[in-house]
């Protein structure tokens, strides 16, 4: 059918549409275009989408993707002491998990010891507390970590969380070449969106470029960066933001990392990238398929990029904890299983489920049961893994992806103008434009124009939710314990002379400081001394927002 064909049809059927109209009126939050054609899908298909593999990547950066290897399912855990996170990884191991993903608490995120004052009340609430190797060791007790993938959630101390795990394969006696994982070491968006930031933006980009070299040429294995949209998107971007702001935050990372002296193609292979998993399912699919064409183009026509794994946008995934209801939260199971579904078909690495009463308290054994498996059961039964992006050559899908991928052009465009995404954070720009966003979103959720099942619609009386896992406030008293029994028996005098020298080391930014912390850490200094240290050398960042 030509084009002129087809203008006339749509003519025809928008008559018909009138009419439908008249009887039947639209509802008042859906999109604007209500049909797609293929007059909206123009465009050389090799250009936009091409092949499974091959560049641009649109559909997928691995030739058979699920065909030959399901995702790895990973789910995000941690909570009180390492001995009881150390529990929840094994029965995860035991029930199917190919992959860890470690939550720490909010003292460890942003590089405070549990007995520091700071720490009070916090302490194993969000995650787990990690004050030392010791507590390292704990925590990965009985895993083999040759053989696991483990992704941590850590972003200001990174270095030495990694340094620390480094150090517990070692006396495993496991090569550092043979780890296997991801450190989310993402400073731009904690700046921008999630707020676990210490140290101001040039240090912590010396710090980042640091692993990125160390980890090239001693962890070959291990993603060294997890450029992550996920939490700009949970600060309450749109899907565009998420993609152009996380992927200017990449460029970032890259521009840092050749002005430190890298080659492109030695480390850019290790990049990956973290996506959210919202609830408009076939948005989230166009999503992941724009991200990938749009890095594509920037790593081979901005930076020159010659290797393919260079150009490819791997992405780990989580499903949306922002649209977890804590009003009946069995709701959350069904919205998982189509956020999984929308990572599926958009083509993810790996993917972790949030469990149905997380927007209530930490999750119990039971419900990241259930978490796992609506993983495992799309892998296995769903028949959405068995073709490659199934929904490709969809009018509509592809029409969006072209609009996504169009947007984040666009932001990029005026990041760039800006300075980069450095400047542009510290102009305040970024921070702006998702204020908006979550702004407009909530305003459309309480005027009814957005519709949250059990929220703003469909209400019941329900009962107070039972069986809720709690962390105790003892936790903290527990840990502080241990920590002084710890100090006790180390060598304080070792520990003070790393510290010494982690203290010079940053003053000299020509140092790579990875085989430093890692000296420290094998003293079994805390984590508390060895930010300190840095604190000290390269200040505390203060966030402010240009309006």
């Amino acid at each position: 059918m030509s084009n002129e064909q087809i203008k006339a049809g749509l003519e025809a059927y928008n008559a018909q549409v009138e009419k439908a109209i008249a009887k039947f009126p639209e509802r008042a939050n859906v999109p604007a275009q209500r049909l797609y054609t293929p007059l909206d899908c123009e465009g050389d298909y090799c250009e936009k989408s091409g092949f499974p593999g091959n560049y641009p990547f649109t559909r997928g950066v691995q030739p058979t993707m699920y065909r030959g290897r399901f995702w790895t399912m990973r789910m995000y855990a941690g909570f009180s002491t390492a001995d009881e996170s150390n529990k929840r990884y094994r029965m995860l191991i035991e029930n199917g998990a190919t992959g860890l993903s470690c939550a720490f608490d909010l003292p460890t995120q942003i590089g405070y010891d549990s007995d520091d004052p700071i720490s009070e009340g916090e302490v194993g609430k969000v995650g787990v507390a990690i004050d030392s190797l010791a507590d390292m060791e704990i925590l990965f007790d009985q895993i083999d970590l040759g053989k696991v993938s483990t992704s941590m959630t850590i972003n200001a101390p990174a270095s030495v969380l990694l340094c620390m795990y480094i150090a517990v394969a070692k006396k495993q006696g496991v090569p550092s070449t043979a780890l296997m994982g991801t450190i989310q070491n993402d400073i731009l968006k904690e700046y921008a969106a999630r707020g676990t930031y210490i140290f101001p933006p040039r240090p912590s980009m010396r710090l980042i470029t640091n692993i990125f070299e160390y980890c090239s040429q001693n962890v070959p294995k291990w993603n060294t960066i997890s450029i992550s949209g996920y939490h700009i998107r949970e600060a309450g971007s749109t899907a565009s933001q998420e993609i152009a702001f996380t992927i200017a935050d990449g460029i970032a990372y890259v521009d840092a990392a050749i002005k430190a002296g890298l080659d492109v193609d030695a480390f850019a292979g290790r990049l990956s990238f973290f996506w959210n998993a919202h609830n408009n399912v076939l948005e989230e699919v166009a999503k992941f398929r724009a991200s990938r064409r749009v890095w594509s183009k920037v790593m081979k026509e901005r930076f020159g990029a010659k290797k393919d794994k260079s150009m490819m946008l791997r992405v780990h995934t989580q499903t949306a904890g922002s649209m977890l209801t804590a009003q009946q939260p069995n709701n959350n199971i069904v919205r998982v299983g189509l956020q999984t579904a929308a990572a599926v078909m958009g083509g993810t690495q790996s993917l972790h489920t949030n469990s149905k009463d997380e927007a209530l308290a930490l999750p119990t054994t039971e419900s990241v049961t259930i978490a796992l498996r609506t993983q495992q059961i799309v892998a296995y039964e769903s028949g959405l893994a068995d073709v490659i992006d199934p929904l490709a050559g969809s009018y509509y899908v592809e029409a969006m992806t072209d609009r996504i991928e169009k947007e984040a052009w666009d932001y990029i465009k005026k990041i760039d103008e800006l300075g980069g995404a450095v400047s542009a954070i510290e102009k305040g720009y970024i921070q702006k434009e998702i204020q908006d966003s979550a702004y407009k979103w909530q305003m459309d959720v309480e005027s009814g124009a957005r519709v949250i099942v059990g929220v703003n619609k469909f209400q019941m009386e329900e009962e107070p939710p039972k069986g809720l896992l709690k962390v105790d406030a003892s936790v903290g008293v527990k840990q502080c314990e241990k920590l002084h029994a710890m100090k006790a028996k180390r060598d304080n005098a070792a520990v003070q002379a790393a510290l010494a020298e982690l203290e010079k080391a940053c003053a000299d930014e020509t140092v790579n400081l990875m085989p430093v912390i890692l000296a420290a850490v094998e003293t079994y200094a805390t984590l508390g001394e060895i930010c300190g240290v840095m604190r000290k050398v390269f200040g505390e960042y203060e966030a402010h927002v240009n309006l």
